[in-house]
């Protein structure tokens, strides 16, 4: 059996994993920095690099450690390209050409919202190979993407929609801001939606005419529109502010995600990224998908959020058609699949 040891730092996250050519993850390691910057409302991104550069080492033994696997195991070494923030990118990625370099070993260079969408055909449960169902939609949805993405092949990705504005968990956060929660704001106005009526405010879904962009979100209004009613309601309960805006949110996608199934005629449907592992998303989603006949697969919750486990999962079908990249990479921030 041959490992990929992964690599993550596109944002906030400093995560290492060693993962079995058929998907098989024996370690997934992630130190977070959510703590520090908390006390900014948001990531900022040089203090990030500087934290990934305190961490890598760390994690990367960390992550052999669990797994129980030496360098000289370790077949290829999987980084995070892009996107992301810059410098964040480069900390990851100078250390895998490091090691690619002092052990003499392949090199794979992966996108990261390839990596989100891969992370659900990887698990920590013995299993022969990767198995995925092509072709398949998938919602990706995290703080900085909202996209619907048809995967007809290994590697082939099409975009079909995505914000013309804010992505869904950057909204998340907004909504959270005004309301004085704290950040992340999606875990937080998720808690607080399963305490309130989402009956009680009527918040209005952006429509977005043009033709080509059928597909496409838009949530910079519903932002505006959670500001404005707060405003203007001082007294308002957050926990239905919460539930109004989530099921504005989480109706929004589905409808969107319900219709490109429809209209591609695509079977089986999977979820992926950090706003995965909203509760109210995933149920709707669930119960939608089966009364529209349609295959709705759930990603684990554990690798929802940015991790390394799912950029070697994601390095696996690049490994296995030699995809390998130089020594000489450079950080792609605004890379994007389709």
């Amino acid at each position: 059996m041959d490992y990929i040891l992964g690599l993550e730092t596109s944002c906030d996250e400093t995560a290492a994993a060693v993962v079995g050519i058929n998907g098989v993850v024996l370690s997934n390691v992630i130190a977070t920095q959510i703590d520090t910057h908390q006390a900014y409302g948001g990531v900022i991104p040089e203090i990030a690099s500087r934290m990934h550069v305190e961490a890598i080492n760390i994690v990367i033994e960390q992550a052999l450690q669990k797994a129980a696997k030496t360098m000289p195991e370790i077949a290829a070494f999987a980084v995070t390209q892009g996107p992301g923030l810059l410098g964040a990118l480069l900390v990851g990625l100078q250390a895998a050409k490091t090691l690619a370099y002092i052990y003499q070993k392949p090199l794979i260079a992966v996108n990261h919202l390839a990596g989100h969408i891969m992370a659900n055909f990887i698990s920590e449960q013995p299993q022969e190979k990767m198995d995925i169902p092509y072709p398949f939609l998938c919602l990706l949805v995290s703080g900085g993407h909202t996209q619907l993405i048809i995967c007809r092949a290994a590697g082939q990705y099409q975009t079909i929609g995505r914000t013309i504005d804010d992505a869904v968990g950057e909204a998340y956060d907004k909504a959270a801001r005004v309301l004085r929660l704290g950040y992340p704001g999606g875990p937080l106005v998720d808690r607080l939606a399963q305490r309130g009526d989402p009956g009680v405010i009527k918040f209005s879904k952006a429509k977005i005419r043009a033709p080509e962009s059928e597909f496409d979100f838009s949530f910079s209004g519903l932002k505006t529109n959670v500001l404005n009613y707060c405003r203007q309601n001082p007294a308002a309960r957050a926990e239905n502010v919460c539930a109004a805006f989530q099921k504005t949110v989480v109706e929004t996608l589905v409808t969107n995600t319900l219709a490109a199934a429809r209209k591609y005629n695509i079977e089986h449907i999977y979820l992926a990224g950090g706003v995965a592992a909203n509760q109210t998303l995933r149920r709707t989603l669930a119960a939608e998908g089966e009364r529209q006949r349609r295959h709705v697969h759930l990603l684990d919750l554990k690798f929802c959020t940015d991790n390394a486990a799912m950029i070697a999962g994601a390095a696996v079908q690049q490994w296995q058609k030699k995809d390998f990249a130089p020594l000489n990479i450079q950080a792609q921030p605004n890379w994007e699949l389709g």
